[in-house]
């Protein structure tokens, strides 16, 4: 059983837990002890802590308990889901057992269709996350929330500053497309720009995404794996000081982001990393893991869309005869747009016709302009042919 790999939370975190009103979340949680696995069945959401960090310079702690203790204390909002803790997996002997271990969790946990949140580690955990939906027959976007794109050395060992470069390089190659939300110029070489701009990949500056939080929400609205950096959040809200870090999100911002993760209908993984161990981090990260609840119960199952009798049709007409067509929902108001794909090619993403967008892009269409999202949609889908 691919579970074995878990280690049950500690007997102390149990006891902790019975400490607890019944109006908290730890009263609210199965938790995997010693003593019981907690029943999948009809399970939405599954917390899954590693301990693995050898591939970053990072002296994390060896267990999770200030996240825990933190998480377990918050108040559940108004929600309608089942949540369940599983425990760690532990570093295995080596680093690659550690990333299989997590691969084989992550893909059981896929094909029960429970949204996994993984907490700990190093960012470059995120390589056997993308690697878990290998079996499942379908391409892959990726989100990073990060100050930099983590494409690093591809002929160098696999780190958290190169997690990106494997993703991108390997076979099988399952990525259709990654977005970074909020990099920062000065970490990020002119080389890397012009290559995710040769990819048809999408990235938004820091300064952009703080001031409009909004810009993330369809970038993210279109994301089966999220890959949230700690280190892009300021250190004045993460109390990391060793790693300093004197511009990035807010949290505020960072769980407003969590939180548009949580609300995708089609995101099913959900992971913090690059934490050191700090209590101080422990307290974000446990409202940011809240904040992705928080949107998950919101989600208004609007992906696949199969029914288009809530939405509202707009057809923006050019003069070369080439009409954009868009869709607004009518229970969330969110936009869509329509991607014509060519039928006789043959490639993995024939059923893939509407591109999540914004108002905005609605309106520069109407201004004449063709939106960049519908560019760079039209441009890989050139380059698959």
């Amino acid at each position: 059983m691919q579970f074995d790999f878990l280690q049950p939370v500690e007997r102390e975190m149990v006891e902790f837990i019975n400490s607890l009103s019944a109006q908290h979340l730890g009263a609210k949680i199965s938790v995997h002890t010693e003593d019981s696995f907690p029943n999948l069945d009809q399970v939405d959401i599954a917390i899954v802590g590693v301990t693995e960090s050898r591939s970053a310079d990072i002296e994390q702690e060896k267990d999770l308990r200030f996240f825990r203790k933190e998480f377990y204390s918050l108040y559940a909002g108004n929600w309608d889901c089942t949540i369940v803790d599983l425990g760690d997996i532990i570093q295995g002997h080596s680093v690659s057992d550690t990333y299989f271990a997590l691969n084989q969790v992550t893909l059981d946990l896929l094909r029960k269709k429970i949204v996994l949140v993984v907490i700990g580690g190093s960012q470059d955990l995120t390589y056997p996350l993308y690697r878990a939906y290998d079996k499942l027959g379908k391409m892959v976007n990726l989100v990073s929330v990060d100050s930099k794109f983590d494409f690093g050395n591809l002929h160098l060992p696999l780190t958290t500053d190169s997690y990106l470069a494997k993703i991108i390089m390997e076979e099988p190659n399952n990525l259709y497309n990654y977005s970074n939300i909020g990099y920062q110029t000065y970490f990020t070489s002119q080389e890397e720009i012009d290559l995710m701009e040769k990819m048809f990949f999408d990235a938004y500056r820091l300064g952009d995404v703080g001031a409009d939080i909004t810009i993330a929400e369809p970038v993210l609205r279109n994301a089966d794996v999220v890959s949230l950096d700690l280190t892009s959040v300021q250190s004045a809200y993460t109390g990391n000081f060793s790693h300093f870090v004197p511009n990035g999100f807010t949290g505020k911002e960072i769980c407003a982001i969590s939180r548009y993760a949580g609300i995708s209908d089609r995101t099913s993984v959900f992971g913090v990393f690059n934490s050191y161990g700090l209590k101080s981090e422990a307290i974000l990260t446990a409202q940011i893991v809240w904040y992705f609840i928080e949107g998950f119960t919101h989600r208004y199952n609007e992906y696949p869309i199969s029914d288009l009798k809530n939405y509202t049709k707009y057809i923006v007409s050019f003069e070369d005869d080439q009409d954009l067509v868009f869709y607004k929902s009518e229970i969330s108001q969110r936009w869509w747009m329509e991607i014509q794909f060519n039928t006789d090619v043959k490639n993995k993403l024939n059923n893939f016709t509407l591109l999540p967008c914004c108002y905005k892009d609605y309106q520069e269409a109407l201004e004449g302009i063709f939106p960049e999202r519908w560019w760079k949609e039209q441009k890989k889908m050139h380059s698959l042919q």
